[in-house]
């Protein structure tokens, strides 16, 4: 596989940030730009982050030199020293849905964490175990946009990234008809750490701006096709969701009930999440987890603190499987909401892209 040259637009940030170590240790991906707002640019990238850098590790040396630009106006600049970009801006949606245009139209295709484009009709919005035959809809894209190389392609929402790879697997086979989820999310997913989020501490909210409604619809295009240039959603399952802010540093756990058409065992359950497998680790991609599903039979697993990093933070946990009253099942996910949930997916998402030729 060949070296290709990355930037990252929003460098700076939670998500920014994770991209960036992510991106230093990346067999393919070498990263020359970043870029950020006006407050930032023209500081080396060490400097812009200085007081502010919220990953475990330090900043990656090949990132410390590089001269932060403005995303906003120097995209030429941006655009003639990269293959692609990654976008975790944090902006009005409005804004995001531009800026990425912008770029794609200058032939920079963009792998974006953002939600703003995830339900533009011919924008695939991809987790790479589940529907990698979206991206089938890019040269529809292309065509609208008026380009031969650009294209905007985003990654679901990370709380999703927990419950729907171990609905995936049984949906069809045994008739997916409803499902309940409870999320109960860290604080990551806000940007946020305990020492800038002290009103967590000791503490659940019971509330996320547009979370529930993400976590309902966003499924259904995750399982919907390609139809005329432009995804179309599916009619079901219906799911409906709460969405809780928890005390934890990184980490999205989600309790599910689901109800099928045909009820399966709980061993034929078992048996398709551990045989489960899909392009990615077909074509093992750098950042796939070898196995994506990993079911724990201890009653008290999966953890979030002991089970967050499995595979690199990029595989699924899953336990707890058990016949319940109201719905066929219940049981309980856990994903690493910035590894698996943001900047790692989307690495997946990028890897998957390159092997499949789109950024080429």
């Amino acid at each position: 596989m060949k070296k290709y040259k990355v930037g990252v637009i929003g460098a700076t940030g939670m998500v920014g940030q994770r991209f960036v170590t992510l991106i230093a240790r990346h067999p393919w991906f070498e990263l020359t730009e970043v870029a950020a707002s006006a407050r930032s640019a023209g500081r080396t990238y060490e400097e812009a982050v200085a007081g502010r850098w919220l990953m475990a590790e330090p900043v990656p040396d090949c990132a410390k030199h590089l001269t932060v630009k403005r995303a906003e106006t120097d995209i030429d600049e941006i655009c003639a020293h990269v293959d692609f970009v990654f976008s975790a801006v944090d902006m009005k949606k409005n804004e995001i849905q531009a800026l990425e245009e912008a770029y794609a139209r200058r032939e920079c295709p963009v792998v974006s964490n953002n939600s703003a484009h995830r339900w533009t009709p011919d924008v695939p919005m991809v987790v790479p175990e589940i529907n990698p035959e979206h991206l089938e809809v890019i040269p529809f894209q292309r065509k609208r946009l008026g380009t031969k190389r650009g294209f905007i392609a985003v990654k679901s929402n990370c709380s999703l990234q927990s419950y729907v790879p171990a609905l995936h697997p049984l949906k069809d086979e045994f008739g997916l008809e409803r499902a309940l989820v409870c999320t109960y999310q860290a604080i990551s997913g806000a940007g946020k750490t305990f020492e800038t989020f002290p009103d967590i501490v000791d503490n659940v909210i019971p509330f996320i701006g547009g979370e529930e409604e993400k976590s309902e619809q966003e499924p259904l295009k995750l399982w919907g096709k390609v139809e005329n240039g432009v995804i179309v959603k599916a009619d079901a399952p219906s799911i409906t969701a709460q969405c809780f802010r928890v005390a934890c540093s990184d980490g999205h756990m989600a309790a599910v009930f689901a109800s099928f058409s045909k009820k399966p065992t709980m061993e034929e359950i078992k048996a398709r999440w551990a045989s489960f497998s899909a392009l990615p680790q077909k074509l093992e991609l750098p950042s796939a987890p070898k196995q994506f599903l990993h079911y724990f039979e201890e009653e008290n697993r999966p953890q979030t603190k002991l089970d967050r990093n499995l595979e690199n933070g990029m595989a699924v946990s899953v336990g707890r499987l058990r016949e319940d009253t109201q719905y066929d099942y219940k049981f309980v996910c856990l994903s690493h909401n910035t590894l698996r949930g943001a900047a790692g997916g989307a690495i997946l998402l990028a890897e998957l892209l390159c092997a499949q030729g789109y950024m080429d």
